[in-house]
């Protein structure tokens, strides 16, 4: 580092960590014990945690041809009852996946088991790599594997698709591989991103729900054969789940007392038997301090784990909300203080970071890197009557962001026109610190659009962030299919290629659109490009019907529906299909937006308007990979780029935008429904850039494609104000078919040091709010710092960035990962 760089908080942290002048004793004052167990989880490897996939089979095979639903909780309350307990020496909050200590990730068969016994040597190596013991690997062959066979949801959606589309998703030699095309998330986890109704668990308890099963049980009319076939399963396995919750926060309460029993330390002695008393009491009874709810909470989200695989993890909902009456009224009553409130919630947070979202096949495992998961916390917004909702547990979450140094959870803040000066100020000043947090949801541009998709104003109001950039409903949100990727780069290619894939051995993947070399305007180009992005599409929308329909069949959730208020209502699992009063909102989402725009905006300029080039010289280039073709190259570098405000470029972005919302438009779900038009890639920008040859914006083969809703890396040359209003010209403002559009901004640190930084940054957020943009996130780091990381990574174990809708450490990135993030512009003001 030069001596005048200016470093973010982080950056210093880990220089004096290097040089021997940080103060240790000082950093973690007060957070001896949550750092003690940070520390033991970050420098060790995580688990194959194998007990709930061994459990879940075993309850499986005694319950072939009983309901989905009932097979499903008496799975989970085998799983709770035989699946082994934990309390760590240092745990005030309690509640584990997995029965010892350190991180740990669950498998779960029904998805992948199938290949799961070949997949091992893969998980147990690598950059992000697993550990497992000797009879674990041994119930995997013998045990899960085989009797999976042919019954995991892969291979079923596998041999549902049609043929054509089959072809367009896998491999044709083996059918664990995708090709990227069209990419499929619905066999790598059991349901979309979700948020749980927390606020019904803290009021009411499981107690009181169960009951509500039983009444409504009860009173079914025997003779009715919907009430049989149908209504009766469902409830009976809503009171099951929730004497599943019961019974797993009382082995905790029973495992406390009798360590409690064994201590010798008489202030842990204490600790342990008021961690016994409130896993007696909550989550069956509703929560009376802020100590039970944090608690009650937390034992909610390890039994949803258990329960399924959520995508990007089951999320956290509105804490500063829900959690707040607690709060407010432990501390009115002098039974907790600010600190001790900290405490506590720190102690989730390391709960959430022993939770590794294992992926065992390929394409999942390449879209979620650096042991990802995210489970978003969203702070500020509105209330449900339209007020600011900002308070003073809003600033507490923030300041833990800033001075516990933790990558869970993923802290998202709502914006909105009237967020307090005094929250943006805190808010830019966590940025500050140069881990990724917060992202920032914008109430100016969510709102309305849900209010367009049928949403009640107090709904819409209420919404939380529920995954990189996604919102959910609580109550309302009924749609949980896992939906696809297109690859935007893979589109474009086989519009200069007659349908034809490079990667894939010139294969003919899309319809003949004929030779681009014969093209006389840019018209021609453009409609070949439609052609095959519909094409694409219609094979999207196919499989996206399929898994619509074939889902319901063979994944349940009875824990999740008894927290939703129209699966009780209507007496249907959350995964049974079209849900009555709900609202379907499904999408897929544009991978490579960027590099697409710039690539068209090249060719219509540097081939068409200006003539510089012949269409046949581009087409050369491209094929050779540039080399020899330099000059070429920098004329396809130069020319006009999206991010930069240009209409020229811009408007090519609105047009790709437009089409895609048509074909939304026309053609719903197989629930009735709508697929939005999304811009979220987690990291697939990455696997999906490897089919895709030399485009003609100047990225060489292989490389990735553009990162959600972001210009290409490094396109954006004209400073962040303008990078968000070239992001906002190409929406399509009037449709409302449209969903979340990511977006990252990497800042030097420079650029917001200081009291002048912090109000500039806060402008800057005011600008996103008042453009309607729907997501921002900001990496505030040096690329000194990412190069040096990159060099002696052993240095730079503690280094946080933002990678897309998460956080994760960058010395547990892929060299590919880590180079696009050093590759994104770089922002001043």
């Amino acid at each position: 580092m030069s001596c005048c760089t200016v470093l973010t908080p982080q950056e210093e942290r880990i220089y004096k960590e290097q040089t021997g002048t940080l103060d240790y004793k000082q950093m973690q004052k007060g957070r001896e014990r949550v750092y003690k167990i940070l520390n033991d989880i970050r420098h060790t490897v995580p688990w194959i945690s194998v007990d709930r996939a061994r459990l879940f089979t075993e309850s499986f095979k005694e319950t072939e041809g009983q309901p989905i639903v009932l097979r499903w909780a008496k799975a989970l309350k085998h799983i709770v009852e035989n699946i082994p307990v934990y309390i760590g020496e240092n745990d005030l909050i309690v509640g584990r996946a997995d029965g010892r200590p350190g991180r740990h990730g669950l498998i779960y068969p029904e998805l992948d088991g199938s290949f799961l016994d070949k997949a091992i040597d893969r998980l147990t190596t690598g950059r992000t790599s697993y550990r497992i013991t000797e009879e674990d690997v041994r119930v995997i062959k013998e045990e899960i594997a085989p009797y999976w066979k042919g019954r995991t949801f892969h291979e079923l959606l596998y041999a549902a698709l049609p043929e054509e589309t089959r072809k367009l998703i896998f491999d044709s030699e083996n059918i664990f591989i995708q090709r990227y095309v069209v990419t499929q998330t619905a066999s790598i986890r059991n349901s979309l991103q979700w948020v749980h109704d927390y606020e019904k668990v803290l009021k009411r308890g499981f107690g009181d729900l169960k009951r509500e099963a039983e009444e409504k049980l009860a009173a079914l009319d025997p003779l009715n054969p919907k009430d049989t076939v149908e209504k009766k399963p469902f409830l009976e396995a809503a009171i099951m789940a929730c004497e599943a919750v019961i019974t797993f926060a009382k082995r905790y309460a029973q495992l406390a007392a009798s360590m409690a029993e064994r201590e010798k330390d008489e202030q842990r002695k204490s600790e342990l038997l008021e961690i016994a008393r409130v896993c007696q009491w909550v989550p069956e009874n509703p929560a009376r301090t802020f100590h039970e709810a944090v608690q009650s909470v937390w034992l909610t989200q390890v039994v949803s784990r258990l329960e399924q695989c959520i995508g990007a993890v089951v999320g956290n909902g509105r804490m500063d909300q829900y959690l707040y009456p607690y709060y407010k009224k432990d501390l009115e009553e002098g039974r907790i203080t600010e600190e001790g409130a900290l405490e506590l919630l720190e102690h989730l947070w390391v709960n959430m970071a022993q939770f590794v979202n294992l992926k065992v096949s390929p394409a999942g495992a390449a879209f979620t890197e650096g042991y990802s998961h995210w489970e978003a916390l969203t702070i500020g917004g509105k209330t449900r009557d339209g007020r600011d909702a900002t308070n003073e547990l809003s600033y507490l979450i923030l300041r833990s962001k800033r001075e516990f140094p933790l990558n869970y959870p993923d802290l998202a803040a709502r914006i909105h026109a009237q967020s307090p000066d005094k929250f943006l100020y805190e808010v830019s000043e966590t940025i500050k610190e140069g881990s990724g947090f917060p992202k920032l949801l914008n109430d100016e541009e969510i709102i309305p659009l849900l209010l367009a998709k049928g949403a009640s104003i107090e709904e819409a109001n209420d919404y939380c962030a529920s995954g990189c950039s996604e919102v959910r409903m609580v109550n309302r949100d009924t749609y949980t299919s896992p939906c696809a990727w297109v690859n935007l780069g893979a589109v474009l290619e086989m519009a200069l290629n007659d349908g034809k894939i490079k990667a894939f051995n010139n294969e003919q993947v899309g319809p003949r659109t004929g030779d681009p070399r014969n093209f006389g305007t840019f018209d021609e180009l453009w409609q070949a490009y439609l052609k095959q992005q519909e094409f694409v599409l219609k094979h999207t929308f196919i499989q996206q019907y399929v898994v619509d329909t074939l889902r319901p069949k063979y994944f349940a959730a009875p824990m999740a529906s008894v927290l939703h208020d129209l699966c009780m209502k209507e007496c249907k699992d959350l995964h049974s299909g079209d849900i009555p009063g709900g609202i379907n909102l499904g999408f897929y989402d544009l991978i490579g937006y960027g590099t697409v725009i710039d690539s068209l905006a090249a060719i219509k300029k540097l081939v068409y308007d200006d003539k510089k080039i012949a269409m046949a010289e581009l087409l050369e280039a491209l094929d050779s990979n540039f080399e020899g073709k330099e000059v070429i190259r920098q004329m396809c570098l130069n020319a006009p780029k999206y991010g930069n405000n240009d209409p020229y470029a811009d408007s090519i972005g609105r047009a790709i935008e437009e089409h895609a919302l048509s074909f939304s438009r026309r053609y719903p779900t197989a629930f009735g429904g709508e697929l939005d038009v999304r811009y979220v890639p987690v990291t697939a920008h990455i696997p999906l850039g490897k089919i895709v040859g030399a485009t003609p914006n100047g990225r060489k083969a292989g490389e990735a494609l553009s990162d959600g809703g972001s210009p290409s890396q490094g396109a954006d040359t004209k400073g962040p104000t303008v990078t968000l209003l070239s992001i906002a010209a190409t929406k399509c403002m009037g449709a409302k078919e449209r969903a979340a559009r990511l977006v990252n901004l990497k800042l030097n640190p420079a650029s917001v040091a200081g009291e002048e930084g912090t109000r500039k940054l806060m402008s800057l957020i005011r600008t996103f709010c008042d453009l309607k943009l729907w997501h921002l996130q900001f990496n505030v780091i040096n690329r000194e710092t990412l190069l040096a990381a990159q060099k002696n990574p052993e240095k730079y174990r503690n280094l946080l960035v933002r990678v897309a809708g998460y956080s994760a450490y960058f010395v547990d990135l892929s060299p590919e990962l880590q180079n696009e993030i050093i590759a994104r512009t770089e922002h001043t003001f």
